[in-house]
């Protein structure tokens, strides 16, 4: 049997769980350990674990899109941004005074913009052939007019409220939990958006509209400092979990860190982690579970099978178009709900921070290397691609003294060496070629 026969060959029962109990040594090697490879701190390997939760479910999103579908989403960085400002909009208090200055005409301004959209497709949809092109074109560029008429003055009114302090409209003040069933619904109204445009046409047609939403998502963010403060970040969004300040004051805390034979700090650093561990954790099973439960249907199959074979499916009378954007708005909604997780575990909406590098492309590389297709291995992927790119930072600069060692002490030496953690990017390649060369279906391929 030649090599690439061998390298698709089905998964055998015990690859899951040794992969998995791999995985998990090198966290508990992270946590108990300390020389030059691993830290040997437990703050630092379940921060790097809470980080890599998260990056699974974004996984999860990812894969569902394109392990269930085959629709590419190039665009993930926008959803989770997304996604991150919903702890904005829902869980900060009210800024004072932001709404009387602005907040009526900006509700009008997109009362307006709205209007306008409903009554540009009406009036596509209505007219005859010859008006159909240049009246809605007129009526959205009268809309667009009135609108920012209105929404300009409204936003420089706001952002002139305390610009020092805020500058921003603030968010309601409800408990943060609740923002994440609203960033997965920002996430979901945006893939609606792309999909009715872009769905139907030719694959390459909805990576180039989610590569552009994705960056105009990021730059509207950056701009528009009445929503977030845009670059100048916004600080302080509340977390379900106790502060570690809080903990160091509790007499009961501080004699139990005692007694567990730790100093105060490390323990409320570790007691907090784990409060986060134990709440990303079960959202992650529970999405695994309703993934599995919905893949093992009658939905999941005929999503398959569409993805197998669209001209097939479409003989058999299924609506290819309609099933696409239920995938694309239900895995865009999962890759929300981790942007707006991630910005309540930082404390910090940070616009600046949605790189293409990370909340894109990495996220691929997890779902390739874990296996699409299947949840499990885009968690396992998410997991152990974190690791790596977390310690690739660490073991850069220790692997490249080791091959510097024959040239003399001098610049070029000291460059190599302080060059080194950029090279996670080449690792991170390279992870993938071993992948795609010896497994090309992943670690834990699709069954």
């Amino acid at each position: 049997m030649s090599n690439s026969r061998q390298a698709d060959a089905p998964a055998g029962p015990w690859r899951a769980p040794l992969l998995f109990g791999a995985l998990a040594a090198l966290f508990i090697l992270e946590g108990s350990l300390s020389n030059a490879m691993f830290s040997g701190s437990w703050n630092s390997a379940l921060a790097i674990l809470n980080v890599g939760l998260i990056s699974a479910i974004t996984a999860l999103g990812v894969n569902m899109t394109w392990g269930y579908g085959g629709l590419f989403n190039a665009g993930v960085v926008g959803f989770v941004a997304l996604g991150g400002l919903a702890p904005v909009l829902v869980s900060t208090p009210p800024v004072a005074g932001a709404w009387a200055a602005g907040g009526p005409r900006l509700a009008l301004a997109l009362a307006a913009g709205l209007v306008t959209l409903i009554l540009a497709v009406t009036a596509g949809r209505r007219l005859g052939q010859m008006a159909r092109l240049w009246v809605p074109a007129l009526i959205l560029i009268a809309g667009y007019v009135v609108t920012r008429a209105i929404f300009d003055p409204a936003v420089a009114a706001i952002e002139a409220n305390n610009p020092a302090k805020a500058g921003n409209i603030g968010g309601l003040g409800l408990p943060v939990l609740l923002s994440w069933p609203v960033g997965m619904g920002f996430a979901a109204l945006a893939a609606l958006g792309v999909g009715k445009v872009a769905l139907g046409l030719r694959s390459d047609y909805l990576a180039i509209a989610t590569l552009g939403i994705g960056e105009i998502i990021v730059t509207i963010l950056k701009n528009e400092g009445w929503l977030a403060r845009g670059v100048l970040n916004m600080t302080g969004i509340p977390r379900p979990v106790p502060y570690e300040l809080g903990l160091q004051s509790d007499p009961d805390f501080v004699a139990a860190a005692a007694r567990w034979g730790m100093d105060v700090a490390t323990a409320s650093g570790i007691y907090v982690k784990l409060c986060y561990l134990a709440i990303f954790v079960a959202i992650l099973l529970t999405l695994i579970l309703l993934s599995e439960l919905a893949l093992h249907s009658p939905w999941g199959r005929m999503m398959r099978a569409i993805r197998d074979n669209e001209t097939a499916a479409r003989a058999m009378g299924k609506d290819v178009t309609r099933c696409h954007l239920q995938l694309f708005v239900l895995g865009s909604a999962v890759i929300g709900l981790s942007g707006a997780m991630m910005v309540t575990m930082d404390g910090l909406m940070a616009p600046g921070g949605y790189n293409p590098l990370r909340h894109t492309f990495l996220i691929w590389v997890m779902v390739i290397v874990g296996g699409s297709g299947n949840n499990w291995g885009a968690v396992l992927g998410a997991l152990l691609i974190w690791f790596l790119w977390i310690k690739a930072e660490v073991w850069g600069p220790a692997l490249m003294g080791l091959v510097t060692l024959p040239l003399p002490e001098g610049a070029l030496r000291s460059h190599l060496i302080e060059s080194a953690p950029q090279m996670r990017f080449v690792a991170m390649g390279l992870v993938l070629l071993l992948v795609l060369r010896f497994a090309p279906r992943g670690l834990l391929p699709e069954r």
